[in-house]
């Protein structure tokens, strides 16, 4: 059985719409566990009201994105979960997203699956997964790169973010959960996935699978939106910065090739520094 689990932090009509979309689904066959971590706008009363086929962990509000995915596997594993899907509440997934994620992972059965991401204003692609060259710190975007008549199936990636990453139970036995000690937040997806390709697991993007996203919703963008010698010092050093420095030396010391690691740090590094005040 597949179980969806969403990590939750107020934001309630995301949350609703999202599970919304999950309940319009062509293919029904899954269950939805959300982690509730000490919302304060009437989550819990929407959720307990509008979706009581939806299971709920609490959290008290300090588990941020790793910890909360985490806890959101834990208990579906105890109920039985066989493949494991993280998504964010943040999301809407179009009418047969499961049904074309289940195809393929069921062809491809211990494949670490992602979503083609559209732009929820426009339809657009906007995501469609990244190769790294790590010599060189070269991001190749799949959707520049693929002709439109190519933007089908799967195609392999580096690693995947976790909106609609779908885990089989043999990646978990194998790896374990997501880190949430080096990595509570930003890049714990991108490291997980590429950890389980580094332990011999295929991991695509499917592009058959689709789901509209708010780009500009994210953190990284509203924080960047609104710069600041205060937005600056989060965006290198709190939790939630994109361009955390800890967590991008974590990240590239367990995932880069050892000969590529002095370059693809101090290039790494000086994106970061500079990075925040060019996009």
């Amino acid at each position: 059985m597949l179980y969806i689990v969403i990590p939750v932090f107020n934001r309630l009509k995301y949350t609703r719409e999202c599970l919304l979309s999950l309940r319009a689904q062509t293919r029904t066959d899954f269950r939805i566990v959300v982690v509730d971590d000490g919302s304060t706008d009437g989550t819990d009363q929407m959720l307990a009201r509008e979706f009581g086929e939806v299971a709920v962990v609490k959290g008290d509000g300090n588990l941020f994105w790793t910890a909360g995915v985490n806890a959101g596997i834990r208990h579906a594993l105890t109920l039985g979960a066989n493949r494991i899907m993280t998504m964010n509440n943040d999301v809407l997934v179009l009418h047969d997203f499961v049904e074309r994620m289940l195809f393929w992972a069921e062809k491809h059965p211990q494949a670490v699956l992602g979503a083609l991401e559209l732009d929820v204003a426009t339809g657009k692609p906007i995501y469609g997964g990244e190769r790294l060259d790590w010599r060189t710190n070269t991001r190749h975007d799949l959707l520049a790169e693929l002709p439109e008549a190519d933007r089908h199936g799967l195609h392999p990636v580096t690693y995947l973010p976790g909106r609609g990453l779908l885990i089989p139970l043999e990646v978990i036995e194998k790896i374990g959960l997501f880190d949430e000690k080096r990595l509570p937040h930003y890049l714990a997806d991108f490291d997980y996935t590429s950890v389980a390709r580094l332990h011999g697991f295929a991991v695509y993007c499917n592009y058959d699978a689709r789901l509209s996203t708010y780009p500009d919703e994210s953190g990284q963008e509203q924080t960047r939106r609104h710069r600041s010698l205060h937005g600056y010092y989060q965006h290198l050093f709190g939790i939630r910065g994109g361009g955390n420095l800890r967590n991008f030396t974590h990240f590239t010391l367990k995932n880069c090739p050892p000969r590529y690691m002095p370059y693809y740090l101090l290039n790494g590094y000086a994106r970061r520094l500079v990075g925040y005040f060019l996009h």
